[in-house]
């Protein structure tokens, strides 16, 4: 299989990586907005680089898997689905639900399959706690805790293109609990606060939120995250149900230390960077999108996935400013 691959920055090089070493994939070829960029990462890779992001759909590509900035998405998906190709995309599918709305519009009854990166679906940890709900071990579930802490912010110019802490962090988390729960959010509380750099809230956003969701049958979930815990990368997931509970990302590598005497848990080095967590996920990931480009199966994050985490984000954002619950629906009007 010959894939394209549109965007080499930080995670487009880790996917480079990761489909030059998959046994289905002949060849790849890698394409930037900076021609030079891409140029590197193919010498680097032993890989193909195409002139540009345009030029892959000439390059006689069986499957194509986009990572390129955010406002380039919606093009190359919907030029993918036309060209009859699977395409895998890094989340979001637009900077805003009018985008990808129009996206779902354009993919709609299309046979190639649309996959999108919400790279936490391929975790050990999050596909363990599914399975738990799944399997009833956990009897009903009455409260649910998710954490997203990045060591420091992202440089500005990044955070003033992001869409907000909510759509462009957050939206993890609320995926996340759509996939483990299998039940869809329902309500939203969200706060937010800015007491770190000021380009945050020059951009109208904020460095730390919390919101209560409210799910469709009654269960509490709590998403706490923000943009400084200079301890470390730290993201979990808690659920905690009538006959058990089950906890992702509590291992030895977990950025907090305990004030209990004697405690030596956890006592390993903490997760740098997200990459650095989520390696093996994305790996899993981008084998996953390489097997349903060769069979033509179904996709195991669609493009209603995506929008239907983003209307969750919508609703946090829009709680936010009026400083009320926002019931899910009205980020659908």
């Amino acid at each position: 299989m010959r894939i394209g691959l549109a965007g080499v920055g930080r995670i487009g090089s880790l996917h480079a990586q990761t489909l030059a070493s998959l046994a289905a994939v002949e060849s790849v070829v890698v394409a930037d907005a900076d021609p030079a960029r891409a140029l590197e990462v193919a010498e680097r890779l032993s890989l193909e680089a195409a002139a540009s992001p345009a030029d892959l759909f000439r390059s006689g590509i069986d499957a194509l898997v986009i990572a390129a900035v955010t406002d380039a998405h919606p093009e190359l998906i919907v030029r993918g689905v036309e060209a009859g190709l699977p395409v895998f995309c890094e989340k979001p599918v637009a900077p805003d639900i009018g985008g990808t709305l129009q996206v779902i519009k354009a993919a709609g009854g299309a046979v190639p399959a649309v996959q999108i990166g919400f790279q936490r679906r391929f975790d050990a940890g999050y596909a363990a706690a599914r399975q738990a709900v799944q399997s009833g071990s956990l009897g009903w579930l009455h409260t649910l805790r998710a954490t997203t802490l990045d060591p420091a912010p992202p440089a500005p110019e990044y955070v003033a293109g992001s869409g907000g802490l909510f759509r462009d962090c957050s939206v993890h988390d609320f995926d996340a609990i759509r996939w483990v729960t299998g039940r869809e959010i329902a309500e939203v509380y969200a706060v937010g606060a800015n007491r770190g750099a000021d380009f945050f809230r020059a951009a109208g956003d904020v460095d730390t939120m919390s919101a209560l969701l409210t799910l469709d049958d009654g269960s509490l979930a709590v998403v706490s995250n923000t943009r400084y815990n200079a301890a470390g990368y730290d993201v979990r997931l808690e659920l905690l149900g009538s006959a058990g509970s089950i906890s992702v990302g509590l291992d030895d590598r977990l950025p907090v230390r305990s004030a209990e005497p004697g405690a030596a848990f956890p006592a390993g080095p903490p997760y740098p960077l997200f990459i650095d967590r989520f390696r093996a996920a994305y790996q899993a990931e981008l084998a996953s999108f390489v097997d349903l480009a060769a069979a033509a199966g179904p996709s195991p994050c669609t493009l209603q996935d995506a929008l239907e985490a983003s209307y969750v984000a919508e609703a946090c954002e829009l709680s936010r400013r009026l400083h009320q619950p926002v019931l899910v629906a009205a980020a659908r009007q």
